[in-house]
């Protein structure tokens, strides 16, 4: 058990590494998009609009993540996890260091996608080591904290992100990520024990036509677009300017709506994973869905809620106040600091609102992943195949997370700001009423309290 726990700590410092690299990404994309300032172009007398350019800065991500599946899961089954883990993480360090080159659209889209490999491998080899190496019955819980450690490493590159983006540019972000990636191959070269299972064939042929994988398949598979949608667009919903239906808000107000879903995401996974282990997988699924598209169908109304609740549109502090009972520096007296202090700058009065309804969809999708992956990783340890069975997960999520940028570029420009998140919740809606649907009719009306 204490070489299982090492392994644990150093798998989740491995998923730590990679959602750090991915969400600073994240954080930093309405900066990218101001920065190089996309715009119309024809290739090959077809003509680009600027609103697929910028959907391009996230498909060219997914594009590569879903030709990098199906190799890197067989692989993963067929040879040593371990080894492709530390493949795909020192892929990362390269990465990383290439992003401050980035001087056009072009080149940022080439190097997202070089990305997408780095993340995706690093994604399917830890998860798959996690499964494999936890019970049945610890599944859930051990996913749910792999996730916990790559979630705060999202709040941190988040905080991080918007900070140093402010004071140096993006330079010194992509060298703190470098050494964190460096930092994460070393703790898998010498704590994690090299693995010895080898799938022979090709595993993927047999789970295609798993029951219960088709079942939450046909929920994944609408879900991707959901979350694709609303959670790329959070921040660029707070981040971009007004004339283009965004809220212009700055760097460190855009990373708290980013944070604020991430904290409570992480704080509740391994908890609503271990309920999941207790009480079934199922019903944590339909719960957490339909509970996302929900409040993801209320976020374009933040603008209205505050002002309802009369949130003020700037957020301040009392300076002498927060000093009281402080004995300052004698060269420092009180009266040469401001009476107040802003928090984040100006912000609207949408701006509460906009982070507690990001902490929502944390909470709703707490309830979901978890479930959804022990599931995956439930069903490919039976089959022998649990790299594979993860790669089935993501080739499910590819087409949403490949065209829902698309579409989501031209919501945004063609139609309106707000539509991108009705149309994301829609998704999720439908999603949980065909999962349960297909639930019911293939599997009995208990299935949903059984999984």
């Amino acid at each position: 058990m204490p070489g299982d726990r090492l392994q644990f700590w150093t798998l989740y410092l491995a998923r730590f590494a990679e959602g750090f690299g991915f969400i600073t990404l994240i954080t930093l994309l309405p900066y990218y998009i101001n920065e190089l300032d996309p715009s119309g172009t024809t290739v090959f007398g077809i003509t680009i609009g600027a609103g697929l350019i910028v959907g391009l800065y996230t498909t060219g991500f997914t594009f590569a993540q879903t030709f990098a599946v199906v190799p890197l899961a067989w692989a993963g089954d067929r040879f040593d996890k371990r080894l492709v883990l530390l493949g795909v993480l020192g892929l990362g360090v390269g990465v990383y260091a290439l992003f401050p080159l980035v001087d056009s659209s072009a080149s940022f889209i080439a190097v997202r996608a070089l990305q997408g490999i780095a993340v995706t491998g690093a994604g399917l080899m830890s998860l798959s080591l996690v499964g494999q190496i936890a019970t049945l019955e610890t599944r859930a819980n051990y996913i749910g904290k792999a996730n916990a450690a790559s979630f705060a490493a999202s709040i941190l590159g988040s905080l991080s992100a918007g900070s140093l983006y402010e004071a140096f540019g993006f330079g010194p972000i992509f060298a703190i990520i470098v050494c964190i990636m460096l930092v994460a191959w070393l703790g898998t070269y010498l704590s994690l024990e090299p693995d010895d299972t080898r799938v022979h064939g090709f595993p993927f042929a047999d789970l295609a036509f798993n029951r219960r994988l088709l079942t939450i398949s046909s929920f994944r598979f609408q879900y991707a677009f959901a979350v694709t949608l609303v959670r790329t667009w959070v921040p660029i919903f707070a981040g971009v300017s007004a004339a283009q239906g965004g809220l212009a808000y700055g760097a460190l107000a855009v990373s708290l709506t980013v944070v604020a879903e991430k904290f409570t995401n992480m704080c509740c996974q391994p908890f609503t994973g271990r309920l999941s282990d207790a009480y079934g997988r199922a019903l944590f699924v339909f719960a957490g869905g339909g509970a996302y598209g929900l409040v993801a169908l209320a976020v374009p109304f933040s603008p209205a809620i505050g002002s309802a609740l009369g949130v003020p549109a700037e957020l301040v502090v009392s300076v002498p106040a927060v000093l009281a009972g402080a004995t300052l520096p004698a060269w420092l007296p009180l009266e040469s600091l401001p009476a107040q202090l802003s928090l984040f700058g100006e912000v609207s009065p949408a701006f509460l609102p906009l982070v507690a309804l990001s902490g929502l969809l944390g909470v709703a999708d707490s309830f979901r992943e978890p479930a959804s992956m022990a599931l995956f990783a439930d069903e490919g340890t039976d089959d022998g195949g649990v790299a594979s069975s993860f790669g089935i997960r993501e080739l499910v999520w590819r087409p949403g997370s490949v065209i829902a940028p698309l579409l989501g570029g031209w919501l945004m420009y063609e139609l309106s700001m707000a539509s991108v998140f009705y149309v994301g919740g829609a998704f999720a809606l439908t999603g949980v009423a065909t999962f349960l649907l297909i639930l019911v009719r293939s599997h009995g009306r208990n299935a949903l309290f059984e999984w």
